[in-house]
């Protein structure tokens, strides 16, 4: 059977081999993808089969906010095809298209529904063209990314990052190493302090970085790839030194930098890290169903819980890819895809689900079909109309499941959920999933 095969099919297979790697510094690894995009739009609408009504169809957050083309996977593959090409310069208008944008990843789950097209790294390999161009970072980016190189942390801020410290100190060597972040270190420090006592009721000591920086999320995600690796390589540096086994994160955003985007960066797997990296959901939910952590203060509370991109979709674990494309876009070694499946769903319910007195109600949108907030990976920064527009999109879906809170697991979405609702008027609470199963402890 196979002679004839490759009788009948061998001059199709002899068609010339393009050499393939998922490397986003160089924009004509993902030329496929963008040229042969068909604008089905599966990368804006949730698939009927998972959304159970009309009111909340969509999942681009981008093209929400601008409802043309341009502003959705398909518009952006077809500017980048003439980026490419050379058809079309960076503009202002280009740069909005492409920077108001979360890099949330619902187009490219919706996409590997159906093509297995690498929507969300064309994307990134945009914003790192943009960057080798001289046509970015925005002004609003820039003096994001001076103030994590010289101050080492988002906001420049010259205050210690170890002031969120109260009852429940980190110990000078464990084998856990809990990278806090610059939210829960400077604007959100509720968040450290209730992953601390989470560590305190399960009995693990825990030390921190003594000079712990930036993760360096935003300097990844607007393209400035140079900076970015040079801010991983110091970074793991630092906790191969530190001697830790595993590095725990409360902040989703770290969570992806660590697992996914530095071996990107430095071109390995995850798994050869050095140091196993996960979210302190994965660390609560393991240490719940050992009963290690027990859930036992009623908490009189209905809330719905949001599905933050960088703990759902968005962290598949990473390893690098090269090989070739040959006849009909096929690849070869073949390619396990990252299709958003590995994301905390079920961890995160197990927990929320084990708090007594609460009433957990789903949003419509859920699990790998949810809707970005709006406020990460620099577009609120250089676009708050875009990050407002987004939450408020979000809000609307909490209120309609009638749920008095929204509970996330990420402090940049808990920042713009309390900004909104607090321009809003609103009643509804936001709250981090570290600090309700901290109310229940």
């Amino acid at each position: 059977m196979s002679s004839v095969l490759n009788k009948e099919f061998g001059d199709r297979f002899d068609t010339p081999k393009v050499p393939l790697a998922l490397d986003i510094t160089k924009l004509e690894n993902f030329v496929y993808e963008m040229q042969h995009c068909i604008k089905c739009k599966g990368c804006y609408w949730v698939e009927h089969t998972y959304n159970p009504g009309l009111n909340f169809p969509n999942r681009c957050s981008s093209n929400y906010w601008n409802d043309f083309d341009a502003y959705g996977a398909m518009g952006k593959m077809r500017i980048g095809i003439g980026i490419w090409e050379g058809r079309l310069k960076w503009t202002p208008e280009l740069l909005e298209i492409m920077y108001a944008c979360t890099l949330c990843g619902a187009c490219d789950v919706g996409c590997k529904r159906n093509l297995d097209l690498e929507i969300e790294l064309t994307l990134e390999a945009l914003r790192v063209k943009a960057v080798q161009d001289g046509a970015a970072p925005v002004p609003a980016h820039k003096k994001v990314i001076d103030n994590i190189l010289s101050k080492k942390n988002y906001w420049g801020s010259g205050d210690s990052r170890s002031k969120w410290v109260a009852d429940v100190k980190p110990a000078d060597k464990a084998d856990v190493l809990y990278f806090v972040g610059c939210s829960s270190s400077l604007v959100n420090p509720s968040i450290a302090q209730a992953t601390a006592k989470i560590f305190q009721a399960t009995g693990t000591q825990f030390m921190t970085l003594k000079d712990e920086e930036c993760c360096g999320n935003t300097v990844f995600s607007v393209g400035d790839w140079n900076n970015a690796k040079k801010i991983a390589e110091n970074n793991v540096a630092k906790v191969k030194a530190s001697g830790a086994k595993t590095l725990v994160t409360s902040c989703a955003e770290c969570y992806r930098m660590w697992k996914v985007d530095y071996p990107k960066l430095l071109d390995i797997k995850t798994d050869d890290l050095g140091f196993e990296v996960i979210h302190i959901i994965e660390f609560a939910s393991k240490a719940l169903a050992d009963g290690k952590l027990k859930l036992t203060k009623p908490v009189d509370m209905r809330f719905t819980y949001h599905d933050a991109c960088s703990v759902s979709r968005l962290s598949d674990k990473w390893t690098p890819y090269k090989g070739e494309r040959v006849w009909q876009g096929m690849i070869f070694p073949g390619l396990l895809r990252r299709r958003g499946r590995e994301g905390l769903y079920k961890q995160s319910r197990d927990l929320l689900n084990a708090i007594p007195g609460v009433t957990f109600t789903e949003g419509i949108r859920v699990r790998e079909n949810a809707f970005c907030c709006g406020g990460g990976r620099g577009a609120k920064e250089a676009y708050p109309d875009y990050a407002k527009v987004s939450c408020n999109q979000k809000l609307k879906e909490v209120k309609a499941v009638g749920a008095e809170a929204v509970i996330s697991a990420c402090p940049w979405c808990k920042s713009n959920f309390s900004q909104t609702i607090k321009e809003n008027g609103d009643e509804v609470q936001a709250l981090d999933i570290t600090e309700l199963i901290a109310k229940a402890i």
